[in-house]
């Protein structure tokens, strides 16, 4: 069916866009765009209407689609001098190289710490210099650099230490390494106190005084910035009168990993950093990524989804319940056999993490809901239990806050050293690390630190209470005004016979999708559940059968046990749905489905 009949989003007054609370308690809206600048983006890119208003809707004018659509490195690149630091930075490692100083990268164990640190191991290799990594172990060592860490690779013969995705915070280990001359270069994201730690060089485009205009950088990002610094100061010196300069681009995947799995702002740069470098994944030339594709069944072109569900959970494994360095081994590694065997590693403890995790989210649950000491509705949740794993916690507080719509910590205890290790995940509008760093800076906390949307910490048992009240008084206006905001924005309300693959694929211009670049979202109103079919996991399938009997799969995933899953198990009258499109290519087939987010009754309209 021609995409022309897709309908086009009026104001407030079509049913659906008359919700204001859905099954799941949220109020659905339209995105809104102007007439004029959909009408030239349409005639300027060549794009049907419905398209051109998605992406008006997001804040592209005629002067930006071009960037948008096609989004090139050639284009966006920033000036790698405007990051304050990164001169410095590319001048004592190409320093160290001339000079034979032992240096090592000291690196977070997650994706974006694995894949910084692997594009540097890489350029390291590319000079012939093999630079080994560290990752501390979460269990035995805690989050980030610490003043032991750093003696110990002192006494191991250590002259200058590189961290990624970390040591922007790490105050303590830094003044240690000062103190038994060990040189840090740091490099890091993560949100900073006004005052930065001292090291030899750092670099973060959030802290003061950087003017590059990239702060939504993941530190994959950030490192592979670096790698064009490093580059150019190597061919100021004159490296590469002999031999080869590094393609960079061959490592534009591990930048693009980075980029989705610590769910940066895909925009600008950034946005091609990951759009660009999903096209490099989608070679498999990484041996680390083709063995971890194989070994979880998967084939097929990279994307945000291969990035964000298939690969980088496996990675993060095994920081979270196993050795902390296999994700960064796996992806600086050059010997498929070795590929294989820690791809397979992962794998196994990526099962093992996700039994564990169901475990702890449904104690967190029963507890929430308990009503005895917690109050769903509060601007804050803070939980806590004796021995949930501090490699979990982190997914298990994205999942809450998926479910509860407000920022979420959530806290494993460990009685006998007294200690609580939390990991917490914030709703849009609401900023969890700036709140952290304020418990910090009040003597709440032992350690914390984070971004807007994810956050760390430590501290005594005792002072969780006082912590939950510290943040709920914090956070009430932020949450009163996100709360506000926080609505199902819906692009186009269609048929369920125009809601096929041809929609699909034309929305898919707007890809890679994230935070910053929402997928679209789309409506179908008056339709009847039919054929439902409960499948493992909590998960539901059904169809959406219009008045005229055309039908459209749908698909709610972890809904059995939520309002959208019980609307569903009911059946009965007619129901306005919101979902996104997605192919479905099972058994040959070319079509799409809906992935539904939400459902409302008329009579709720």
């Amino acid at each position: 069916m021609a995409l022309a009949a897709i309908a086009p989003i009026e104001p407030p007054t079509e049913a659906f866009l008359g919700v204001e609370r859905s099954v799941s308690g949220r109020r659905w809206r339209a995105r809104t765009a102007d007439a004029g600048v959909v009408r030239a983006i349409s005639l300027r890119m060549g794009l049907t209407e419905p398209l051109a208003r998605a992406l008006a809707a997001r804040g592209v004018t005629p002067e930006t689609a071009e960037d948008y659509l096609r989004p090139t490195l050639r284009a966006l690149f920033p000036d790698p001098s405007s990051f304050r630091g990164m001169d410095e930075a590319a001048q004592v490692l190409i320093d160290a190289i001339e000079r034979g100083r032992k240096t090592i990268v000291f690196a977070d164990y997650d994706v974006d710490g694995a894949s910084s640190a692997a594009q540097l191991v890489r350029w390291h290799r590319a000079m012939d210099v093999e630079l080994p990594i560290y990752v501390p172990d979460r269990l035995t060592e805690g989050y980030g650099p610490s003043p032991a860490a750093f003696r110990h690779l002192r006494e191991a013969g250590y002259e200058l230490v590189v961290t990624v995705d970390c040591g922007a915070a790490a105050y303590d280990a830094l003044n240690a390494a000062a103190e038994i001359g060990l040189e840090v270069v740091v490099i890091d994201h993560h949100l900073m106190r006004e005052t930065p730690p001292p090291a030899r060089a750092l670099v973060n485009p959030n802290q003061l005084g950087c003017d590059s205009g990239q702060g939504v950088l993941a530190a994959a990002g950030v490192t592979f910035v670096l790698l064009a610094a490093l580059n150019r100061e190597a061919r100021r010196r004159g490296w590469f009168a002999e031999r080869a300069e590094p393609d960079l681009r061959q490592w534009l995947d591990l930048a693009a990993l980075g980029a989705v799995c610590d769910v940066t702002q895909l925009v600008g740069f950034n946005r091609a950093l990951a759009a660009q470098g999903l096209k490099v994944m989608s070679a498999w030339a990484n041996p680390g990524l083709k063995a971890l594709l194989d070994v979880a069944g998967s084939t097929g072109p990279a994307g945000v989804f291969h990035a964000g569900y298939i690969l980088g959970p496996r990675i993060n494994a095994g920081g979270r319940i196993g050795r902390a360095d296999l994700g960064a081994r796996l992806l600086s590694t050059d010997d498929p056999d070795e590929a294989r065997a820690l791809a397979a590693e992962l794998d196994a403890l990526n099962a093992e993490r996700k039994g564990v995790e169901t475990q702890i989210q449904e104690a967190a649950i029963a507890a929430i809901e308990s009503g005895a000491n917690f109050d769903p509705a509060a601007p804050a949740i803070v939980v806590a239990e004796d021995d949930w794993h501090p490699g979990v916690i982190g997914i298990v507080a994205s999942r809450l806050r998926e479910r509860y719509r407000r920022p979420v910590i959530v806290i494993g205890i460990d009685r006998a050293a007294d200690i609580g290790k939390g990991s917490g995940r914030s709703q849009p509008g609401v900023n969890l690390g700036r709140a952290v760093q304020a418990a910090f800076d009040e003597g709440l906390l032992l350690t914390g630190g984070g971004h807007a949307m994810a956050a760390g910490l430590s501290l005594r048992p005792a002072a969780i209470p006082e912590l939950r009240a510290f943040l709920c008084e914090r956070l009430a206006g932020e949450m009163a005004d996100a709360e506000a905001l926080d609505a199902i924005e819906v692009d186009a309300l269609v048929t369920p016979g125009v809601a096929a693959r041809p929609l699909l694929d034309a929305f898919q211009a707007m890809e890679p999708f994230g935070p910053g670049n929402p997928e679209p979202v789309f409506a179908v109103a008056g339709v009847r559940i039919e054929r439902v079919m409960p499948l493992k996991g909590g998960h539901l399938r059904c169809a959406l059968v219009d008045a005229r009997g055309r039908s459209l799969k749908a698909v709610a995933w972890r809904s059995a046990d939520t309002p959208v899953g019980h609307r569903i198990l009911a059946g009965g009258g007619a129901v306005h749905a919101v979902g996104k499109l997605k192919a479905d290519d099972w058994n040959g087939r070319h079509s799409a489905e809906l992935e539904i987010e939400d459902l409302a009754d008329p009579r709720m309209s």
